[in-house]
């Protein structure tokens, strides 16, 4: 559980840590975009110079960004072996029913490497921005939407609460299922179906907690008077400065350089 990076805050005061948090946003998308571009592994170089630039110039150990994709490493194996094993193309192995192609090689490391990088790429920008920057720089961006009615603030309220209550849901429950196997609950011996019925115990006091901290929130903005005016005011204000259009250009480059290099070594 502790293990889940996605919505925890790594606090610093690098480049990275104060870009606006709009201009990482977009970056963010963009990066995705990218990532879903790539034809090569060329590009797929392209795109890890980018992100090991970004660690390093953020100074978030390695290992902290790496430690994420343990949480969704059975889901990464199992989408490499069905893209391994179920594309069809030219056969460079076979077993009875089960074939390995080329294609599927290539189809296999694509979509493992994809996975890989979306969710690098995703964490640093939780790990790099705090939820109140988050919450400013989705509501500044969604803020043109609201002219016709669309509820900007409020739906980047709900994204930013989301991905701050994350790690803490995962503490908590790392919490009860310690609470359960000191009063003898096993949860890890057992068929799969076994192990899956272990967990419903668990579930009870997670929604409890969950609640609890919900109307505990809920309380807390209402003695702070949230909701009781129209337009709400930001103690800081945000503003572009020129780390924000370097962190741009950069993207457009990288999205160049990996356009030419799906016509030229695709």
């Amino acid at each position: 559980m502790k293990d889940i990076t996605l919505g925890q805050y790594f606090p610093g005061e690098t480049v990275i840590h104060r870009l606006d948090p709009r201009t990482k946003i977009l970056v963010m998308l963009a990066y995705v975009v990218i990532t879903f571009c790539i034809k090569s592994f060329w590009g797929y170089l392209v795109l890890a110079a980018f992100i090991v630039t970004c660690v390093a110039m953020s100074k978030i150990p390695p290992m902290f960004v790496i430690k994420g994709l343990k949480t969704i490493m059975i889901f990464i194996v199992i989408t490499g072996l069905f893209n391994l094993f179920l594309t069809s193309g030219e056969v460079i192995w076979q077993w009875g029913i089960l074939k390995i192609t080329r294609e599927g090689v290539r189809f296999a490391a694509f979509m493992v490497l994809r996975l890989v990088f979306l969710i690098v790429g995703t964490s640093l920008l939780t790990l790099t921005t705090s939820p109140i920057a988050l919450t400013d720089g989705l509501e500044r961006l969604l803020g043109p939407l609201a002219k016709i009615g669309f509820p900007a603030h409020e739906l980047a309220m709900m994204m930013s609460i989301a991905l701050r209550f994350i790690p803490t849901l995962m503490e908590e429950t790392d919490k009860i299922m310690k609470a359960q196997a000191a009063r003898g609950a096993d949860f890890e011996s057992g068929s799969l179906v076994h192990r899956a019925k272990a967990m419903i115990p668990i579930l009870v006091p997670l929604f409890i907690s969950a609640f609890r901290r919900a109307d505990e929130l809920a309380t807390a903005m209402e003695c702070r008077c949230y909701g009781v005016t129209s337009e709400r005011t930001s103690l800081h204000r945000l503003k572009m400065e020129r780390r924000d259009a370097f962190a741009g250009l950069s993207v457009i480059v990288m999205f160049v350089a990996v356009i030419l290099i799906n016509i030229y070594f695709d």
